[in-house]
């Protein structure tokens, strides 16, 4: 007995003083961040078969739409020439690599000989379209250049973009195009000149979709493709190609028209839905029957009104709904709720993913009722629709008790 007394009179002072350490630790070692947890479905599906559009008659076509992917393919996709829809890959890769500001106009481009000769070509002997105004000497802006290259369709300046790029090496430029069209997957695309007018040039409408999808990304493209004309720096006005602009919320963007490769066309659209403005990229190849320019203007304006039409907004989340909590890692959840309705974009039978994130903020230990903590995403890339989450109940910091009591 006295040895058992002894012992508790030894141990319990150890045993008090490491409980208090314990405490101590337990109080003051750093506090687990706070995270949001999705409670709402993670996904959405747009109820209905799979919306049918009107395709063209012949040669092959595709429409995505930014940040949701295909509505489908129509025809054999098989690389067929394309024509000055090259250029868009031209326009894609100077202004890439050479970006515009908003409002500005870019560096000056000098015009060289070469680029002056070529402007004296002409469509009915040459097959050629140019710029006829430019003389050696003078200087175009970078914003100019690609309004000429993508409105009246001028293959000496494509040239002479090329050229500008590369220090003169124009088969260096080609040489760049081809590289890019592998990095942006279009597997069945080949590219020899920048400006369409080769027959060699091929690709398929699955491919210009994808530089499309990319294309549209370039507030500066857009400006230029969406005009229905363009008054070059002599004071010349050149109608755009592409007439269904500026109709139908018809954004452009690039057509090509040769007799081999018949009429093609690399077009955009947007449609607003609730909030979100969504984008639409379509193309359009090889449409023969005369005469072309007109035929895929039509064929392509039908399939963009189509594509226009299934795209659409549903509700999934209304205000004011539970979507999930913050976790403050010690065993309290905090409710969050959706500061307003939140809809889904897309079409029948389409699937979008919903997510729950703290929009790049930390998120707080402690704060009122209401205050915003994070971000409900619908969909992906262009098309997500984004609405504040907020607290329904006042987020407390962790007490004594569960300082203590935490375990890990």
């Amino acid at each position: 007995m006295r040895t058992a007394v002894r012992r508790v009179k030894i141990y319990t002072p150890l045993v008090l003083l490491l409980v208090i350490i314990l405490g101590v630790v337990q109080l003051f070692r750093p506090l687990p961040d706070p995270k949001l947890t999705l409670t709402a479905r993670s996904t959405h599906t747009f109820p209905g078969d799979k919306p049918s559009l009107t395709w063209p008659a012949e040669g092959q076509a595709a429409v995505a739409a930014a940040g949701l992917g295909s509505l489908g393919t129509f025809g054999e996709q098989k690389p067929v020439p394309i024509a000055s829809v090259t250029k868009s890959m031209t326009a894609y890769i100077i202004l890439r690599d050479h970006p515009i500001k908003k409002g500005d106009k870019g560096p000056l481009i000098d015009i060289d000989k070469t680029a002056e000769t070529e402007g004296k070509k002409n469509n009915s002997t040459d097959n050629e379209s140019t710029l006829d105004t430019v003389q050696e000497g003078d200087k175009i802006s970078e914003y100019d250049a690609i309004a000429a290259l993508m409105i009246p369709s001028a293959n000496n300046i494509a040239r002479l973009l090329a050229r500008w790029d590369t220090g003169g090496d124009q088969e260096a430029f080609v040489k760049k195009m081809n590289d890019t069209a592998k990095e942006l997957g279009m597997t069945n695309t080949t590219y020899t000149d920048p400006s369409g007018l080769d027959a060699t040039t091929v690709s398929t409408a699955e491919d210009q979709v994808k530089l499309g999808l990319k294309l549209v990304e370039i507030e500066t493209l857009l400006d230029i493709t969406k005009k229905p004309s363009w008054v070059d720096p002599k004071g010349k006005t050149w109608p755009n190609w592409n007439r269904l602009v500026p109709f139908n919320d018809s954004l452009g963007i690039k057509t090509g028209t040769t007799t081999k490769a018949g009429g093609n066309l690399l077009w955009a659209a947007q449609k607003k839905i609730g909030n979100t403005n969504q984008l639409i990229v379509g193309a359009t190849l090889a449409q023969h029957k005369p005469a072309i320019i007109d035929t895929v203007i039509a064929a392509s304006k039908q399939l963009m009104i189509s594509s226009q039409k299934a795209l659409a907004g549903e509700t999934v989340v209304k205000k004011g709904d539970v979507v999930g909590y913050v976790d403050d890692g010690l065993g309290t959840h905090t409710p969050v709720v959706a500061t307003a309705d939140v809809q889904a974009v897309g079409w029948a039978s389409l699937t979008v993913t919903i997510k729950l994130g703290d929009g790049g903020t930390k998120l707080p230990r402690a704060a009122k009722a209401g205050t915003e903590v994070g971000v409900l995403t619908v969909g992906e890339g262009a098309s997500q629709v984004k609405v504040p989450v907020a607290l329904k109940s006042a987020l407390v910091e962790p007490g004594i008790g569960s300082k203590l009591t935490r375990v890990g």
